[in-house]
């Protein structure tokens, strides 16, 4: 690992914004960073060694980060979510039956033993890319809350089985971590909120704002780092740790000044470089030499749309119901794992990412259509600042 490395990763992640830079296509920036991380890794060039001891921990990190993210942004705190959570979890049950039986036939006809792997696949959906696409389009109304809820709950649901259904064989010990990194996030949770209470966080951060200590992303990385470290010693992802911990902070609430500082060493440096590591270290050869792989993998994406339009029988408009289906978070936390594990094949592996695109693809459309359809209010400014 080398200065050159970092350089040449870090101008590859830079095709991530050139490819987002058009607003009206609501392109996720992890999809142009996925795609040169895979042209300059594994599957085309060779460029980067994603092997690499250093630049697979720094990777390793960036996925704790990244996951920290987009836990923070599940909108745990707006009321009006809260009170969509009935109808969004009907239709959450409706996404999970159907993804359960597709998963099945999907398993079967391809003649694997991850069923469950995909059932959770295609059960899941990433609220760090549907929350974007809603409020860039002005996104509202009640149909739309609804579907943010059961987004929100998917998201959380299928984040904590990843590691269970990966390796259904070790899923008792899985569960015994994710309940030891879940009981420690709750015991952080209780510490934030009394702090929150009894005023000490204001304190910190009136001192911290002023002398420019950035005391709160130090006491948040510390934390991270330590359920990080537990997630590890239980045999369990960091993905996880650094999921549950954003919901914490999502819970107490995200300071302006600490979301800045978190988009800053996530989005500007580790976030990108985990994204092109993950591109790098597929090697999608496979795909082509092995054409069910790539069958699988849109397959996979129909089975993910086609669950998530069953919601239309409990009252989901298809424009929305398509658009609740994006995946990003799940199934790049399974082939992380997968991966890292050695329980999926480079292959298979690329058939996962390429189901998520197909789902990001059609999400990125819906959420057009459901703009021309109607679902739109004007935008509220949030003025609540910690």
């Amino acid at each position: 690992m080398t200065f050159v490395t970092l350089a040449i990763v870090s101008v590859a992640a830079l095709a991530g914004p050139l490819l987002a830079l058009k607003k009206s296509w609501h392109i996720p920036i992890v999809v142009g960073e996925l795609l040169v991380g895979i042209v300059l890794g594994a599957t085309g060039f060779r460029v980067i060694d994603a092997h690499d001891p250093t630049l697979t921990f720094l990777a390793e990190l960036g996925f704790a980060l990244v996951m920290f993210v987009a836990g923070s942004h599940v909108p745990v705190r707006d009321s009006a979510v809260r009170a969509a959570v009935g109808a969004g979890a009907v239709r959450l049950v409706v996404v999970a039956a159907v993804s359960i039986g597709v998963g099945v036939l999907v398993a079967a006809a391809f003649g694997t033993s991850h069923t469950p792997l995909y059932a959770v696949l295609m059960a899941s959906s990433s609220a760090a890319l549907v929350l974007p696409i809603i409020g860039g389009l002005g996104l509202g109304g009640s149909r739309v809350l609804q579907m943010t809820a059961q987004v929100a709950m998917a998201d959380v649901a299928c984040i904590v089985a990843v590691p269970l259904v990966v390796d259904p064989s070790h899923a008792g010990r899985a569960a015994v971590g994710s309940l030891a990194v879940i009981a420690c996030s709750i015991v952080v949770f209780f510490l934030f909120r009394a702090a929150e209470r009894s005023g000490l966080r204001h304190r910190i951060h009136r001192v911290s704002e002023q002398r420019g200590f950035a005391l709160e992303l130090r006491i948040d990385l510390i934390i991270l780092f330590a359920l990080a470290a537990l997630a590890i010693f239980t045999g369990v992802s960091v993905m996880l740790a650094g999921f549950a911990l954003g919901l914490v902070i999502a819970a107490i609430g995200v300071p302006r000044r600490l979301a800045r500082q978190l988009f800053a060493i996530t989005e500007g440096f580790l976030g990108p470089l985990f994204f092109v590591w993950l591109g790098a270290s597929l090697d999608l050869t496979g795909l082509w030499a092995q054409p069910r792989y790539l069958l699988l993998g849109f397959v996979l994406g129909a089975g993910a749309l086609i669950a998530h339009l069953a919601t239309r029988l409990v009252g989901q408009p298809v424009s929305l119901g398509l658009l609740s289906g994006a995946q990003v978070g799940v199934p790049l936390a399974a082939v992380t794992v997968g991966t890292q594990s050695g329980l999926l094949s480079s292959a298979e592996a690329g058939a996962i990412i390429v189901g998520a695109l197909i789902t990001v693809a059609v999400a990125t459309v819906s959420g057009g259509s459901a703009a021309r359809r109607g679902f739109v209010v004007k935008p509220v400014e949030h003025a609540d600042e910690h």
